[in-house]
């Protein structure tokens, strides 16, 4: 049985790996601040779904609660999740971004110091690869370009855990996340956002002219992915987790037009500081020393989607 602290543990991504690690018989404790960056009650309702985890309310930049925490919990493993997301809402409070996501990293690996075999997985983002225009993106590619504060300080937590690393040994897992879908995803995200509209046939915020192209990741393929990386986390490395396959904006739309039975309303705009053009994971790296393998496309992703959206707003 592993011993695992989940921050953000109640949010999108985090729920869906407190629950499988609690099944599979992992002691998993979960610290969320259920702050209201979307509607709190989304994520208590999460927590209130985790079977056989304990839940606690706290930020990660209280020093003192993260060392209790880490006192009695005795933790084999951290996945820390917990960070503001999103690129838009970066541009308008860059600083606590960066005190969530840089400072906020940084007490966990300093409590982790005098614990240096604690295996400690980071969520990264694919926004780290910012005006890269070499496709797909490796985790070899040199990255300095980052076009929003989120990207940044998501590219800052990389650079701490490779220096945390380095001087104290702590074994570490960076993962790049390509923009991930499924039940319980946020409300601002697009196939969230577009999905409720269609349905209420209102129209759908359109930006740009509909080429720009995502490399969209179903849930469960994320969470096969975290899992992956924490049982076999050692040393210091970064991955890709994504499906290996773009989709267009106008492509996207089409799909969530089919999958809600709807010819979709555009409401065009155009496109947002911040946005790149594309994003696209080679993953080959994350099959071959994890054995990683995306299994949901995305036309079946956005129609589970759906489903899981009409049974909770019938």
């Amino acid at each position: 049985m592993t011993k695992v602290l989940i921050t953000g543990g109640a949010g999108f991504i985090g729920s869906h790996v407190a629950t499988t690690l609690a099944a599979r018989g992992d002691a998993v404790t979960v610290l969320d601040n259920f702050n209201d960056f979307y509607d709190p009650a989304i994520k208590r309702a999460n927590a209130k779904d985790l079977v056989g985890v304990t839940v606690v309310t706290g930020d990660i930049r209280d020093q003192a609660l993260v060392a209790r925490l880490f006192a009695q919990g005795e933790f084999d493993a951290v996945i820390h999740l917990a960070a503001m997301a999103g690129v838009r809402p970066s541009l308008l409070d860059p600083l606590h971004y960066a005190d969530v996501n840089v400072r906020g990293t940084l007490i966990l690996l300093e409590e982790l110091k005098s614990r240096p075999n604690t295996r400690f997985v980071f969520a990264s983002s694919s926004s780290v690869y910012g005006a890269n225009d070499k496709v797909p993106f490796a985790e070899t590619d040199d990255i300095h370009q980052p076009v929003s504060p989120y990207a940044a300080t998501k590219r800052a937590g990389e650079l701490l855990c490779f220096t945390h690393h380095h001087l104290y040994g702590i074994p570490t897992s960076c993962l790049r996340f390509f923009t991930v879908y499924g039940p319980r995803q946020r409300p601002e995200m697009a196939i969230h956002k577009f999905v409720a509209a269609a349905l209420a046939g209102r129209s759908i915020p359109f930006f740009g002219d509909g080429t720009t192209r995502r490399d969209y990741t179903y849930i469960d393929d994320i969470v096969d992915g975290v899992v992956r990386a924490l049982d076999r986390c050692q040393g210091y490395e970064i991955y890709n987790l994504g499906e290996s396959a773009t989709t267009s904006l106008s492509e996207l739309v089409g799909m969530i037009g089919e999958a809600c039975g709807v010819k979709p309303v555009l409401d065009r705009r155009p496109m947002q500081p911040g946005d790149v053009l594309i994003t696209y994971a080679d993953v080959s790296k994350a099959q071959r020393l994890l054995g990683y393998e995306p299994k949901v496309p995305v036309r079946e992703g956005i129609e589970r989607f759906v489903r899981w959206f009409r049974a909770r707003n019938p």
